[in-house]
């Protein structure tokens, strides 16, 4: 049983009982989606072995980006995370831009995540897919808003399968590799060369693929939000921040080194998934049958964050005036449960569109969110860049500091900037950057039309205090 703390539901104060392990496992799981154990076929068909590079440099990015965002949460720990710390450093606009943005973007994961995980069930036990769909996120919403305790319970069960299942793809990966797995018809490293050598399809294959993996590391930066709703949100983040490095490195680029090494990568079915062939590859019995588990831990846990991380996002953005009120009331288990069925709601809607509307309609919906990732970090960064400045000037040193401030971050929001224009540049990636930009103008331009003509209920100090505006 979780021990939620009792909270007035008139203050719209969250709970903190979130336990350390909780947040320990949301850090090392929360960069796992389903996207690595299926949809890294589709950028390793892309780039071949030199695949390993895109992920290299997106995970680079992402190291930055954490880092920057984990100095400001243990300066100030806050449930708005990066949109508190846009609006203290950028102005009213940018948090309402990046919180608005942010809260659309897991929304819109509700569906695609709910569809993922009715996909397999249906395959198990049949029924239609849509009933399938709300029952999966029916009985998460009902979790989230009993406690955030129960959030934290179900993540560090889910994590914990997931890290599980990794760790035991590349413990037989690496046997394999060494030829010690018996009945495995794989072997050696060789395909890193063969077929065209490392980069057959040249750099520019590198950076199209690069495009693909960087959304699939959406979700580090979800610690931050949840950590403010624990005892000791500080030591959570600076945890999480110093280890993502060797997240990275063992979930990504080691299990993608045993994929790319073990089998042909232009093998690879993108339907099938790239971890299932190689199991399939090593002769490992129900194969497919494992993985359907695994995907559908990893759909749950998804759709389980996008609940936790659209609420707190629509209650933070309510708590500095932009959001109607009513989202800010609270349980007496510090649950926004306010924002958890406003954001439910939106994503039931969204469920039952993915199954009504015209599949066409539903992806220029999802393309919206294209390139959100990259707005995302490239706000942290600006309000880094600035809020460094004020916790240097005031002599406040966070237990987690950017490195080789300021270069380390101009040099992120360059990257970020030349992806985005490389995003304009690729066919395949030209949709995605147009619809993410019309949202992302029209959200900005709300913003400034808010900051200039509208009245704030509450208003975010330089300090990172919230205080009631008079």
């Amino acid at each position: 049983m979780s021990t939620d703390r009792s909270v007035d539901p008139h203050t719209g104060s969250l709970g903190t009982s979130l336990k350390p392990r909780h947040v320990t496992m949301i850090s090392i799981a929360g960069v796992i989606g389903a996207g690595l154990f299926v949809g890294s076929a589709t950028a390793i068909n892309l780039a071949g072995p030199a695949v390993l590079l895109s992920y290299l440099f997106a995970g680079v990015l992402v190291v930055l980006v954490m880092r920057m965002l984990g100095e400001m949460a243990t300066a100030n720990p806050d449930t708005g995370s990066f949109s508190t710390y846009a609006h203290r450093a950028l102005g009213h606009w940018a948090g309402f831009s990046v919180g608005w943005l942010y809260w659309w973007f897991w929304v819109l994961v509700i569906p695609v995540e709910a569809t993922a995980g009715a996909l397999i069930l249906n395959s198990w036990l049949g029924g239609e897919q849509w009933i399938w769909a709300l029952a999966i996120t029916l009985a998460l919403t009902v979790t989230n808003l009993l406690s955030v305790g129960n959030y934290g319970e179900f993540e560090f069960w889910f994590a914990l399968i997931k890290v599980v299942a990794i760790v035991a793809f590349i413990a037989l990966g690496v046997l394999a590799i060494l030829g010690l797995l018996p009945g495995s018809s794989v072997s050696g490293v060789s395909n890193l060369w063969d077929n065209g050598g490392f980069m057959p399809f040249g750099f520019g294959a590198v950076i199209a693929a690069m495009l693909t993996t960087m959304f699939s590391f959406m979700g580090t930066e979800i610690v931050t939000i949840a950590a403010a709703e624990s005892p000791d949100p500080k030591k959570g983040i600076t945890r999480a921040v110093n280890s993502v490095i060797w997240r990275i490195m063992i979930f990504y680029l080691g299990s993608i080194f045993v994929i790319v090494a073990l089998v042909p990568s232009q093998e690879l079915d993108a339907r099938t998934g790239s971890y299932q062939f190689v199991l399939s590859a090593m002769n490992i019995p129900h194969a497919d049958r494992i993985m359907d588990v695994v995907i559908l831990t990893a759909v749950a846990s998804c759709l389980n964050s996008a609940l936790y991380t659209a609420s707190r996002m629509l209650f933070s953005l309510s708590e500095r005036g932009d959001a109607p009120a009513a989202v800010r009331r609270v349980s007496g288990r510090g649950v926004p449960y306010v924002s958890v069925l406003a954001s439910t709601a939106l994503g039931f809607v969204a469920v039952v569109g993915n199954y009504v509307l015209p599949e066409k309609l539903f992806g220029y919906l999802l393309a919206t969110t294209g390139a959100v990732a990259l707005f995302v970090y490239l706000t942290i960064a600006a309000s880094q860049l600035v809020l460094r400045r004020t916790l240097d000037s005031e002599g406040r040193r966070p237990p987690v500091r950017m490195w080789l401030y300021p270069w380390l971050t101009y040099l992120a929001m360059g990257f970020i900037v030349a992806v985005l224009v490389m995003m304009a540049i690729l066919p395949d990636q030209r949709t995605a950057i147009l619809f993410s930009g019309i949202l992302a103008a029209a959200t900005v331009a709300a913003g400034v039309l808010r900051q200039r003509h509208g009245t704030s209920s509450a208003a975010v100090d330089n300090s990172g205090e919230t205080t009631a505006a008079r």
